[in-house]
């Protein structure tokens, strides 16, 4: 990873580096990269379901699917063929609850996860059909074996990491910068609540974006995108003039995470069409019979 911005380490995280973005443990393992989208996807999806069954604030769910991403990345980085995608969901959560003011005990996480890869939810979650109980029970064997593998997926993660945890999450800033600019009434009216909730609802989509935004951007510069698009399609009159570079933003990242941010909503229907009549792989021997089916 690129290390953080001198002088603005409060407010930047460290980057994938070009290399790490080209060559991850999973190409190296022969999943395709098609196949490996899908399942980061898919485990992003499911880490976000776990986030709202565990009545997480948004914030520690956003830092949660950062830490998953980051696992990823690089040849230095876990692999789907190794370390299946709920097993780090569900320590990513863990992770990030656990830094927070708002833990969660291994038992709560432990039944979510039990829950959210149980029968047809794994199809319609966070909201699925309600089927029988049984179904996802954790017998007290079976906790005290789910509970090791999350704490020692923890520790992988950890040591992959480098024990580096922090992630700056840019919607406060987001909002904070609005007010900056002038176009967040003291009264707010119903432009400027569209406004700050596009500007929001960009940067949660953009956790799942395919390009993987939050480790390649700083998290000023996907806030300064997000007021730019939700205001163009809001209609709301931003400051004339250059208004981005005031917050060190130039026009090339503008114009790149723009496009970005338009086409995660395209690409992410696409993804559930594609899987609309079965089950990501989010396990490491689901994965390897879907490479197995592909071959």
């Amino acid at each position: 990873m690129v290390p953080e911005v001198d002088g603005l380490s409060s407010l930047s995280n460290p980057l994938a580096t070009v290399e790490q973005l080209s060559n991850s443990s999973s190409s190296l393992d022969g999943v395709s990269p098609a196949l490996e989208s899908s399942v980061r996807y898919a485990g992003l999806q499911i880490t976000q379901a776990a986030g709202i069954l565990l009545r997480l604030p948004q914030e520690i769910v956003a830092q949660a699917m950062v830490i998953f991403t980051r696992f990823y990345i690089g040849s230095e980085g876990g692999s789907f063929r190794v370390n299946g995608a709920k097993d780090v969901s569900a320590a990513s959560v863990y992770i990030a609850a656990k830094l927070s003011a708002d833990p969660r005990t291994t038992r709560s996480i432990c039944n979510v996860y039990a829950y959210l890869t149980s029968g047809p939810t794994r199809q319609a979650f966070p909201d699925p059909p309600a089927h029988d109980p049984e179904s996802y029970l954790l017998s007290e064997g079976g906790y005290h074996s789910a509970r090791a593998l999350l704490l020692q997926t923890e520790t992988i993660i950890l040591r992959t990491l480098s024990f580096d945890t922090k992630v700056v999450i840019p919607h406060h800033l987001a909002l904070t910068y609005i007010q900056t600019l002038g176009v967040l009434p003291s009264v707010p009216s119903s432009t400027s609540r569209a406004l700050a909730s596009r500007t929001l609802g960009h940067l949660n989509l953009a956790l799942f974006s395919p390009q993987l935004l939050y480790v390649t951007h700083q998290p000023v510069t996907l806030a300064v995108a997000a007021i730019y698009l939700a205001a163009r399609e809001v209609g709301v009159k931003l400051p004339s003039g250059e208004w981005w570079e005031v917050f060190d933003v130039d026009r090339e990242d503008l114009g790149f995470l723009v496009v970005a941010l338009k086409s995660c909503e395209g690409w992410i229907t696409a993804e559930s069409e594609k899987w609309h009549d079965r089950s990501c792989p989010l396990t490491v021997d689901e994965i390897n019979l879907e490479i197995k089916g592909m071959s």
